[in-house]
């Protein structure tokens, strides 16, 4: 008897068995129940994640006819009757997969419409299932959208794709999404030791997550690099053998690392990445391992308690890292990781550039001591005496007015040792007194006009009782925004100069914008907004008055007034009178 491999042993036969996606079984659990059934379903996601399998479910329940022959639609498929055998073995003949993969032309979706004027045959419903839909010809996607739209209430159409930004929005409009989400390392963790419970093969909880990571959220993938592990360890699923398989690096080397980056060992740094060369461990896959754990680390500065994992052996070490490394410097390891990836390709050595990404974090971090250490123009000797008695002020200086007492009082206090920084300097002892005694010069208090361009005066409008006329219905039409474009800019640019009973004149300047589809759809909006049947006629000449003079007319009379509230405000007239500023021109905008 030939082997069959775990993942079509292990396919899901019923919405019970599907693991991942409860969104979906109870989406559909509930339709099947209700009976209230769409005719076409589109089910998204990447590889894996069971599209297929939710598919010839969702088929098995639409057509079981229960243990005693007499069930109906359900969403609980009974799995021992013909209809369910069949469709599980793939001989149903009223369910048909095509692989739109290799069958992408019209040719093959008419061949496959043709059979919908044919009721089923067994079953209660035909189900036509289009695997990789998105890989189909744009003429075969529109040769099945009437079809598509108004099937038989016997078909129901169900598609699938892993990429459903390549289906047409037209497609889309007529399915039901379902959006199938890739499955969490645990939720794989978790199905696969059932599997391997199952199976009676003994396997370490290390070895079963590093599949499980191995898989990026697909089942099928998981299963599939269980079965090679099994076959790889001779039937023992071992961590150091797994490992091995898959090329993952040692979390040991990976927490090593990070800790000698934690404490600025660039030397440590160096000799575990020369070890990864010599194991042949991915530079990729390392950078990998360590995004995941500087993850954790983060989620443990930030959420205690969120992030802990008694199972995992690595926890206790992440909880001493994250204590002992800065958040920041996290934060950062965790972007150097991420991007540090796209740069090993580029590199001629890949553990030269893990290198390089790994020592980086290293040029970033604050050194010990730095905090102390000091810039040339700060580091020199300080007086110790007070710098007030450095100099005498009538020594150098002629005499002058005292400074302010409320001013000088607290710096009489400060002593050099409390002195601010701005007075660090070489010859702060010698000059601080003199500074201080220098004659305050009494300087005008500026004015605080604001001289900023000022907007245009609004030009005046004729207005005219026409103009008042057309402005409203404009008005109405812009807010049920029943007109755009060339019909828009006609409704505004125009002016109103007469009407006799269904005949109304506008007046145009622009030859451009009398054109005879702009004014039909004028007209039709018009129509539209219950203003009757009205016939326009356009004539070219001077305008005063239309509803963009006068839209205009109202934004300048806001920007003058914004620009007087902005004038007016005390908070910039002190930032003005104080400091010399200027509001930018055009800064000002209309909320």
């Amino acid at each position: 008897m030939s082997y069959l491999v775990l993942a079509r042993k292990y396919r899901p036969r019923n919405f019970t068995e599907m693991v991942g996606q409860e969104h979906v079984v109870q989406a559909l659990t509930n339709a099947l129940v209700q009976q209230r059934l769409h005719h076409a379903y589109l089910f998204t996601g990447t590889r894996g994640v069971g599209k297929t399998t939710v598919s010839r479910i969702l088929a098995k329940s639409l057509n079981c006819q229960g243990a005693d022959g007499q069930g109906g639609i359900t969403a609980e498929p009974c799995g021992v009757c013909q209809a369910c055998r069949d469709i599980d073995a793939g001989r149903f003949v009223d369910y048909t997969e095509l692989d739109a993969a290799s069958n992408r032309g019209v040719d093959e979706v008419q061949s496959l419409l043709e059979q919908a004027v044919y009721k089923p045959v067994q079953g209660r419903f035909k189900v036509f299932m289009i695997d990789e839909v998105h890989m189909l010809t744009n003429t075969a996607f529109n040769a099945m959208l009437k079809t598509l739209e108004e099937p038989p209430e016997y078909l129901k159409f169900v598609l699938a794709t892993t990429d459903p930004q390549k289906v047409p929005v037209t497609v889309l409009s007529r399915c039901l999404q379902f959006n199938l989400r890739p499955m969490a390392p645990e939720t794989v963790f978790e199905h696969l030791t059932q599997v391997l419970a199952a199976e009676q093969l003994s396997a370490e909880p290390l070895a079963l997550r590093l599949l499980a990571r191995a898989a990026r959220g697909s089942m099928r993938d998981a299963l599939s690099l269980t079965d090679q592990a099994i076959a790889f360890g001779n039937g023992q699923l071992q961590e150091a053998g797994v490992r091995q398989m898959l090329g993952s690096v040692d979390r040991s080397h990976v927490l090593q690392l990070i800790r000698a980056l934690a404490e600025g060992d660039g030397a440590t740094v160096v000799n575990q990445v020369n070890a990864l060369r010599l194991q042949g461990v991915s530079a990729a896959a390392t950078l990998e391992d360590m995004a995941m754990l500087v993850q954790r680390m983060a989620v443990m500065q930030m959420v205690p308690g969120m992030a802990q994992d008694g199972e995992d052996p690595d926890t206790q070490g992440l909880a001493e890292l994250a204590a002992a490394m800065p958040a920041e410097e996290t934060q950062l390891l965790y972007s150097l990781c991420l991007h540090g990836r796209t740069e090993l390709g580029l590199a001629p050595d890949e553990y030269a550039a893990l290198t390089m990404v790994l020592l980086r974090l290293l040029a970033f971090k604050p050194q010990a001591g730095m905090a102390e250490k000091k810039s040339p123009l700060t580091s020199r000797q300080r007086p110790a005496e007070p710098a007030a008695a450095a100099s005498p002020a009538g020594a150098a200086h002629p005499p002058a007015e005292p400074v302010s007492p409320p001013l000088d009082a607290p710096r009489a206090a400060l002593t050099t040792d409390e002195l601010p920084p701005w007075e660090d300097l070489p010859h702060a002892a010698s000059s601080a007194a003199a500074l201080r005694t220098l004659p305050v010069r009494e300087v005008p208090e500026p004015s605080a006009r604001l001289d900023m361009p000022r907007a245009d005066a609004p030009a005046a409008v004729q207005t005219t009782p026409e103009g008042d006329v057309w402005m409203a219905v404009v008005q109405g039409l812009l807010d049920q925004e029943s007109i755009a474009a060339l019909v828009r800019e006609l409704a505004l640019q125009s002016q109103l100069v007469g009407r006799e009973g269904g005949q109304w004149r506008l007046r145009v300047e622009r030859e451009t914008l009398n054109h005879p589809a702009s004014r039909e759809r004028l007209q039709a909006a018009l129509l539209a907004a219950g203003h009757g049947e009205i016939q326009l006629s356009i004539e070219i000449g001077p305008v005063s008055d239309s509803p963009a003079r006068r839209l205009a007319v109202k934004a300048a009379e806001k920007m003058l007034a914004a620009q007087e509230l902005i004038e007016s405000d005390p908070l910039v007239q002190a930032m003005v009178r104080d400091f010399g500023a200027k509001i930018v021109p055009g800064s000002i905008q209309l909320i």
